[in-house]
């Protein structure tokens, strides 16, 4: 179980190493179709761990009313963070959250930071189940979960490293931030299980929090990304493509 452990913590952050690393690969900013398509896939990805990695987890340890309670709680949670976080997303000009003096390099970090933040809740609480022996959680899936947002992931990276390097950063300060981004995962997981003897009681309504701050991420940045403009069609293909991934990850292991 040990190295199931390290292998849950580490891939996610591995796919957001794999994918800043891109910088180093591709030449000027990314394509708009390329863009497109990634935000696609990752926001296909992320709704189907939802679903099958945690509502229906959630549902069949507790049923409906703490799987739907734990869910808007956190669709709300994000709002207000997103409400309040300085951040600046890839295709926007405009900051939201709370006004600062902050630098558009550090308000785009933290928008995808946001974005990573549900990601490490949601493998910290399936994990913690996992060494509880929860019976609606098994090593094998808290291994599909993993890896499938280490593969959206990389898109997210690319998203970030890219366009930084895009306005005038050194590559490898871009790969750096993009990098570093991701480091809130395995952080927030890692703290997560070790608080796993506090919040073994709670673990349905967790499941489905994670779940709804997953969802809040794709519905308000991901999804209206991928459709904006020309070619909305590549963005519904990649997410199609994104969720069938995820969902064969999900039943091959």
């Amino acid at each position: 179980m040990n190295s199931q452990l390290w292998m849950g913590l580490g891939l996610p952050l591995a796919g957001t190493v794999l994918g800043s690393a891109l910088v180093f690969v591709l030449r000027g900013a990314i394509p708009q179709k390329t863009e497109k398509a990634m935000l696609g896939f990752a926001a296909g990805v992320m709704t189907a761990a939802s679903i099958f990695s945690l509502i229906l987890p959630a549902m069949e340890q507790s049923g409906w009313i703490p799987a739907t309670a734990g869910f808007l709680i956190g669709i709300g949670f994000l709002l207000l963070l997103d409400e309040i976080v300085p951040h600046m997303h890839v295709m926007s000009e405009e900051a939201e959250g709370l006004p600062t003096p902050w630098s558009r390099t550090t308000k785009l970090f933290f928008a995808i930071t946001l974005h990573n933040l549900p990601e490490g809740m949601a493998v910290g609480v399936v994990l913690a189940g996992v060494l509880d022996g929860s019976t609606a959680m098994s090593a094998a899936a808290a291994l599909a979960l993993s890896l499938g947002i280490a593969l959206q992931n990389v898109p997210e990276g690319a998203v970030l490293s890219m366009p930084l390097h895009a306005d005038g950063m050194s590559k490898s300060r871009a790969f750096w931030f993009g990098a570093l981004s991701g480091v809130i995962e395995p952080v927030g997981a890692g703290l997560t299980i070790l608080c796993r003897s506090w919040i073994q009681p709670f673990l349905p309504w967790l499941l489905a929090f994670a779940a709804g701050a997953m969802l809040y991420v794709v519905v308000e940045e991901l999804v209206p990304q991928s459709q904006a403009g020309k070619h909305s069609n590549i963005g519904t293909v990649a997410f199609a493509l994104g969720f069938a991934a995820m969902m064969v990850l999900d039943s091959a292991l």
